[in-house]
């Protein structure tokens, strides 16, 4: 897939790729850490992946000036595109943050920035852990 098709892509399409991407990266990091009972994959996986854990992470990237400017653009789209989706443990504004955090992740995906993907990724482990550690 082109840049210029990716930029035709709705930010909900987006989300949807994004989604299963970040999934896909934060249950192999789980699994590597030596995590192997479902139930408890599970439950760890949800400090990561939830629409709040979402949303938070993608207010410190924003504040953090992490973002270029073309995956704020990206986010933005994401955040503001009308879903008829409605999010079952979020309030609106987390789960539409959330979505714009997924659109980044589907957006560097499908454009092939595996590298930038990644880096992403891994600051975000980084900062739920730390997290997690301080009892947040």
């Amino acid at each position: 897939m082109t840049d210029l098709d990716v930029n035709l892509i709705n930010g909900i399409a987006l989300a949807f790729e994004g989604d299963a991407v970040y999934s896909y990266y934060i249950r192999r990091h789980l699994i590597f850490t030596g995590q192997t009972k479902p139930s408890q994959l599970h439950h760890l996986a949800t400090h990561y992946v939830s629409a709040k854990a979402q949303a938070s992470l993608i207010q410190k990237m924003l504040e953090a000036q992490l973002l270029t400017e073309k995956e704020e653009d990206i986010y933005r789209r994401g955040r503001n595109t009308n879903s008829h989706t409605k999010a079952k443990n979020a309030d609106v504004v987390t789960y539409r943050m959330s979505t714009g955090f997924e659109a980044v992740m589907g957006f560097l995906d499908m454009t092939g920035q595996t590298e930038r993907l990644e880096e992403l990724i891994a600051w975000c482990i980084q900062e739920v852990e730390t997290n997690m550690e301080k009892g947040r």
